[in-house]
């Protein structure tokens, strides 16, 4: 019995050899690895880090594109009577005109207003502005108490104020 034992013990030995020596080739292959692909990996992580920590910004959007002005003359203007006075309506048509506007519809207003004001459709801020400059009313805004198809087609609209 002890010559089958003997037998064991070279294979035991052999076989703990071989596994050290398996061992000492895995740390080292590891350790050439690390060297190898630890740098490209540690600025990663570095530059992803200092990422993170930034503050983040929006994404600059290219402005769309804004659509060119209206000139005077394309441009229709509804003027409509907010101070009950007989005739007011016309004679600031009268005077939309002059300016070189396209003259929309005349009628008086549903109530009376206090000031007079522009208002414009969505989309012709610039216009309404323009308009406002050159006939010096100091309110100018979106339209307020009125649908767009309630213009018949104008882009403005003048309520002449008391």
């Amino acid at each position: 019995m002890e010559q089958a034992h003997d037998l064991i013990r070279p294979w035991r030995r052999a076989t703990i050899a071989v596994s050290a020596v398996a061992a000492v080739e895995l740390v080292a292959l590891a350790v050439i690895g690390i060297i190898l692909l630890g740098n490209p990996l540690a600025r990663h992580f570095r530059e992803s880090a200092a990422a993170a920590a930034a503050p983040r910004t929006r994404a600059s959007l290219s402005a769309p594109a804004k659509k060119p002005v209206l000139p005077r003359g394309e441009t229709s203007v509804m003027v409509l009577n907010g101070n009950g006075q007989a005739g007011a309506a016309h004679a600031a048509a009268d005077g939309v005109q002059a300016r070189g506007y396209m003259l929309g519809n005349v009628g008086n207003a549903p109530a009376i207003t206090p000031r007079s004001v522009v208002m414009y459709r969505p989309g012709y801020e610039a216009e309404g502005r323009r308009l406002g400059r050159d006939l010096r009313v100091r309110i100018v805004r979106p339209l307020d108490g009125m649908r767009p198809a309630q213009l018949l087609g104008a882009h403005l609209v003048l309520i002449i104020g008391t």
